[in-house]
């Protein structure tokens, strides 16, 4: 079986919902950065990436970029792995507060104007259409892809730390959660 590689960013310089929309990695996030490329190259050659996808946003594609040079490839910025959308009008100040309600919940009791099950299934779809990928995404967004795996209403079903690493392998059935990575503490989530 194929396997993908879902990475949480490394750490950011602020939080989301904070006044940058588009923050890039802070000193920690860039040393995650390197240390998560040089994991993914230590494995054997048969389960190492060889494509990386990253989401637009900066953190990511700051992530994604030591892999993706120590491979030799262009990573593929895919929209569809970016970060959950927050509802149309919804001010900066309360989008962290946004957050945890919808967090707290599952994919269909999500408040906003989007339909977030449809997200849901869009990121999965995503995430996993490319075999031998490093996909280099968003707490939610491997959220996302792990509940429709376990079949769990829940938004959150696992705390990805900034920059682990979970680790799907791809069957006929859809994807199979092999490891779904270095948990995150409460306080590192947002």
């Amino acid at each position: 079986m194929a396997r993908v590689y879902l990475i949480r960013h490394g750490r950011p310089a602020t939080a989301w919902g904070g006044d940058d929309e588009d923050p890039a990695l802070d000193e920690t996030g860039a040393t995650q950065a390197r240390a998560v490329a040089g994991l993914l190259l230590a494995l054997p050659s048969a389960q190492r990436p060889c494509q990386v996808v990253s989401s637009p946003l900066r953190r990511c594609r700051e992530t994604a970029a030591p892999l993706a040079e120590r491979l030799g490839v262009a990573p593929l910025i895919e929209p569809a792995v970016g970060e959950i959308p927050t509802p149309a009008g919804l001010a900066v100040p309360a989008r962290p507060a946004w957050l945890r309600r919808a967090m707290a919940g599952a994919w269909g009791d999500i408040e906003g104007d989007l339909d977030y099950e449809a997200w849901r299934r869009a990121v999965s779809a995503a995430a996993i259409s490319r075999p031998a990928s490093a996909v280099f995404t968003h707490f939610v967004a491997i959220n996302a892809v792990l509940s429709l795996a376990a079949n769990d209403p829940r938004v959150i079903v696992s705390r990805p730390d900034h920059a682990s690493i979970t680790i799907l392998e791809i069957g006929p059935g859809g994807p199979i959660i092999v490891d779904p990575g270095r948990e995150a503490a409460a306080t590192s989530v947002l």
